[in-house]
Order: C-alpha cells, then structure tokens, then sequence
C-alpha cells in the first residue's frame, strides 16, 4: 500500500475559512484509496474509495459538526 502525507498551505476549509494543513493519501492499487484532508483549524475531510467502486464522503467542521456523511452504496439496490 502506498501512502503519501503532504502539507498544504491554503485551502476552504468546511468552516469556510481559509487554512493551510496536511493530506494523507493511502491507495492499494487495486481499487482501496483513502484521502484525508485535516486542517489546521480542526476541520477534515475524508474520502474512501472502496474496491466495489462504492464511495464514502465525510465533511466535519471543527466544533465536531458533520456536515456531510455519505456513502454511494447507501443509494444502490
């Protein structure tokens, strides 16, 4: 499994605030990707790419709020 951790410097934050912070990215190369984006503010933004093609999308504010929490497979029969 690969895994990358980089800094970045300015990005919206969930909040809307303009922050810098750090984006890990973990991928199997056969279909497994996580990317996770923590600002310095607190805020996070993770997304997971799963084998099944299925995606899992989770946005959280820095006071804890969740803003979004979705997976794809939620919506498939």
């Amino acid at each position: 499994m690969l895994s990358t951790t980089e800094q970045f410097s300015t990005e919206r934050a969930p909040c809307g605030k303009q922050r810098g912070g750090a984006r890990h990215r973990e991928d199997d190369e056969a279909g497994l990707v996580i990317d996770d984006l923590r600002y310095d503010c607190g805020c996070r933004k993770i997304r997971h790419e799963f084998h099944d093609g299925s995606v899992r999308i989770k946005i959280v504010r820095h006071d804890g709020k969740v803003l979004m929490d979705e997976h794809s497979a939620d919506f498939e029969a």
